[in-house]
């Protein structure tokens, strides 16, 4: 199961967490993981336990998670968590893994066309709108909304037209991808057309799964 969490913490507040292949996204606030301060748009991974602890003025952060089914969600005093969406990864590729946390942005009116992923993963919005069409449907997305893409279905993604667009990503991919994009075009046709979006590498780390006995 892959999970994301929206945590928010009170300044003074800390959460522990176990052992779990994850990335954590600030959205706003800080975090010290480990004596390292973490602000605004900055992301955090990692495999091992650790203390999250808020800043002075709190934090609002985004938590991804690679577990099990049958995982507890840890709990702390004074901080509120919800659970924004889980997803069997029944499209997960056989062999070694990473975890890809990146952020992907689209100019006003920008779009992907048509395309497929070499891994499944969940999306997070932060700015802006955005419409996801695929398997027939279409869905639009306003800031804080969550959607998983199993990466095997094709997608085509539609940003806003009068505000830029950018959301946040985890994907669980073959090993073999570090460094490369997962990134796959549909129609042949789309190849020459210009990719508007912008990418920024958060995290791309190889990970241990499933997790030794």
């Amino acid at each position: 199961m892959l999970r994301l969490y929206e945590d928010v913490l009170p300044n003074g507040a800390a959460l522990a967490l176990p052992a779990l292949p994850r990335m954590i996204f600030v959205v706003h606030g800080a975090i010290t993981i480990d004596a390292r301060e973490l602000v605004d748009g900055a992301a955090w991974q990692g495999e091992g336990c650790l203390m999250v602890r808020a800043g002075n003025a709190g934090v609002t952060m985004w938590r991804w998670e690679l577990a099990a089914a049958a995982s507890e969600e840890p709990m702390a005093a004074g901080v509120r968590s919800q659970e924004k969406l889980a997803a069997a990864l029944q499209t997960l590729a056989p062999g070694e893994l990473l975890l890809r946390g990146d952020s992907v942005g689209f100019p006003p009116g920008g779009c992907a066309f048509l395309h497929r992923h070499a891994g499944p993963g969940i999306r997070c919005l932060i700015e802006g709108g955005i419409r996801i069409d695929t398997k027939g449907l279409s869905t639009s997305f306003g800031p804080g909304a969550a959607w998983y893409e199993s990466g095997t279905d094709a997608v085509f993604a539609q940003g806003a037209a009068d505000r830029p667009t950018r959301f946040i990503r985890v994907m669980i991919l073959p090993r073999k991808l570090l460094g490369k994009s997962s990134f796959q075009y549909v129609n042949e046709a789309d190849k020459g057309k210009p990719r508007v979006q912008q990418y920024k590498i958060l995290a791309d780390a190889p990970i241990a799964w499933p997790p030794a006995a």
